[in-house]
């Protein structure tokens, strides 16, 4: 069969992330907003599925075609090989959206769509009546300057949800966007981490899992294991390959403290959870009482705003301890993701680098201060 055109969903800011992840799992891509295109097999959706950390979804690009009209967009669904995916009692909701095109109502493209798969499929199945009993198939049809984008979901709930984490503290980090933090940093696996605001523990957890090299999906489930089209064989060797790629084989070296004891609560209960009881500490402290230990470690946080602190003052002393801290860490580098434009005034010195992110819908800075490389024998 012809190689399957696949797309990676990604946050906003973290397409190259998502792309290099890619790449390094052996994909050439091309990088779009919102997303990173890519081609593979049935074992590739399964791989993407187990393996991506930073991405939202894997998706199927099902077909691509102008659509300024009803009709087009139905002539343009219809044409495609649904048969080919979507056994007789599958599932198949439609969802939508539609920026700068024609057709503006999404529950009417929803409409259309819908009605276009069913006729394709009458064809195929010879019969008036699907009962969408069976495994689920979500479609989704995204209209774009009058082009339709029509693709179909093989992840469901989206990559973040690992699955160790039962409860959260307030305005939780995304486990997407924790491992984007690391990965952007210069932190291995080998290095001290310390994060002085860890809530719920998910930096921490995130980086155990890199250092380790354990698929972030190898906790979950998907509805494309379900679907006849992919053999479960595939999933059984996509598994059984992540399974082989773990390296647990040296100590880590990984620290967290919030003033929250609920937080430290939460967020030994998510290690636990995720097989790394011990290999953490947490701890209650507040962040100025912050003491890492050892040489050449990384501070990754993402400190209180929002629904998280009273006041912009509070902010301002919680940086400033930070800017205090990291004199007495000559080693040491600092990284944070923060809306506030005044950090690095705060900080008390600009940032080495800074990066735009979205935390959420939060647009923020990902402010890196980059201290020395540790030795080539460490």
């Amino acid at each position: 069969m012809s190689k399957l055109q696949l797309i990676a969903t990604a946050p906003m800011g973290l397409e190259a992330v998502v792309a290099r992840e890619l790449n390094e799992l052996g994909y050439e891509t091309t990088v779009e907003n919102g997303r990173v295109l890519f081609s593979g097999d049935y074992i590739d959706i399964c791989r993407c599925n187990l393996w991506l950390r930073t991405s939202d979804r894997v998706l199927v690009k099902m077909g691509q075609f102008p659509a300024k009209t009803f009709d087009e967009l139905f002539e343009g669904v219809k044409a495609i090989a649904w048969e080919d995916w979507i056994p007789e009692h599958g599932e198949f909701p439609v969802e939508g959206r539609s920026h700068k095109s024609q057709l503006t109502s999404v529950p009417a493209c929803q409409g259309i769509v819908k009605k276009a798969v069913v006729e394709k499929l009458k064809q195929s199945y010879r019969t008036e009546w699907f009962q969408e009993d069976g495994p689920r198939y979500v479609i989704e049809v995204i209209l774009l300057n009058d082009i339709a984008l029509i693709t179909l979901d093989t992840t469901g709930p989206a990559l973040h949800k690992r699955g160790y984490r039962r409860v959260a503290t307030e305005a939780p980090l995304k486990e997407t966007m924790a491992a984007a933090l690391i990965q952007l940093s210069r932190w291995n696996g080998h290095r001290p981490l310390y994060d002085p605001c860890c809530g719920s523990g998910t930096l921490l957890i995130e980086a155990a899992m890199i250092a380790w090299n354990i698929a972030p999906g190898l906790r979950r489930s998907f509805p494309s294991e379900h679907w006849p089209v992919i053999p479960p064989r595939l999933w059984d060797e996509a598994r059984e390959e992540a399974f082989d790629a773990v390296r647990d084989d040296y100590p880590l070296q990984l620290t967290g403290s919030d003033i929250d004891p609920l937080a430290i609560e939460y967020a030994e209960a998510a290690a636990k959870s995720a097989g790394f009881a011990g290999e953490i500490t947490f701890k209650v402290s507040a962040a100025a009482k912050a003491r890492p230990e050892g040489e050449y470690g990384c501070i990754i946080t993402n400190p209180p705003y929002g629904e998280r602190i009273s006041n912009d003052k509070e902010v301002e002393k919680l940086t400033r301890q930070f800017g205090e801290m990291m004199l007495y860490l000559p080693t040491w580098s600092f990284f944070a993701i923060s809306p506030y434009k005044e950090f690095e005034q705060y900080y008390g010195r600009k940032a080495t680098k800074r990066r735009k992110l979205y935390n959420g819908r939060i647009e923020c800075q990902y402010y890196q201060y980059l201290g020395p490389l540790p030795p080539r024998s460490q």
